[in-house]
């Protein structure tokens, strides 16, 4: 596989489990609101530093599930369960809770890059949502477990990070402008995404019948 085409497979899963208002993406924007813009690309590269070794560790373990097919199938069928339930709970369950508002006159003197390392290091669940959908794209031909292609996919999810990251520090006002961030909003963004990740999910199951 083209390795341009593993690391836009990368940046563009990343990028998707980034859009819903979270910690990290949440911190940068209010990083960002207090203490400039620079202070939150700072941040962010602390959260991508993380990222991409995340990224590598869920790589790894998917390497070594894709050597164990009947592991990997036990693994996709609970997956694809939990995954329909996290969808119809947001979309349909999921209640709106009042959002805290945002102060921005405080600074903060601390280290923004280790901030970013701390608070991105506390949150785990990329590694199994990575190692998922590594094993997902490899079942359809378009991911293999050399070590160029592990690297290049690992850039490419700290890259996407990144950019989702830019987003909410650059353009965070407009999109609370426009209510994108309320609970209900959130909600509905990790439904549709989660709904998205069951599918494929579905599919993959099928292809291999």
């Amino acid at each position: 596989m083209n390795i341009s085409v593993i690391f836009f497979l990368g940046l563009i899963i990343a990028l998707i489990g980034v859009i819903p208002p979270g910690l990290l993406n949440m911190t940068a924007a209010k990083i960002s609101l207090k203490e400039g813009h620079n202070r939150g690309i700072v941040f962010s590269i602390g959260v991508c530093f993380i990222v991409f070794l995340q990224t590598y560790i869920a790589a790894m373990f998917a390497r070594y599930l894709s050597n164990h097919p009947h592991t990997v199938e036990i693994l996709r069928q609970v997956a694809l369960v939990i995954f329909i339930l996290i969808t119809i709970y947001f979309l349909f369950l999921a209640k709106s809770s009042p959002k805290p508002d945002i102060d921005s006159h405080t600074k903060s003197k601390q280290s923004r890059f280790f901030q970013g390392i701390f608070l991105s290091a506390i949150n785990v669940l990329p590694i199994p949502y990575q190692a998922y959908m590594t094993i997902s794209i490899a079942g359809f031909g378009w991911f293999a477990f050399d070590p160029m292609s592990i690297l290049t996919y690992c850039s490419g999810a700290a890259s996407g990070t990144l950019v989702m990251l830019y987003v909410y520090i650059f353009f965070f006002d407009k999109i609370k402008s426009k209510k994108l961030t309320s609970q209900k909003s959130m909600n509905k963004s990790i439904g549709v995404i989660t709904g998205i990740v069951a599918l494929v999910t579905l599919i993959n199951i099928l292809m291999d019948f």
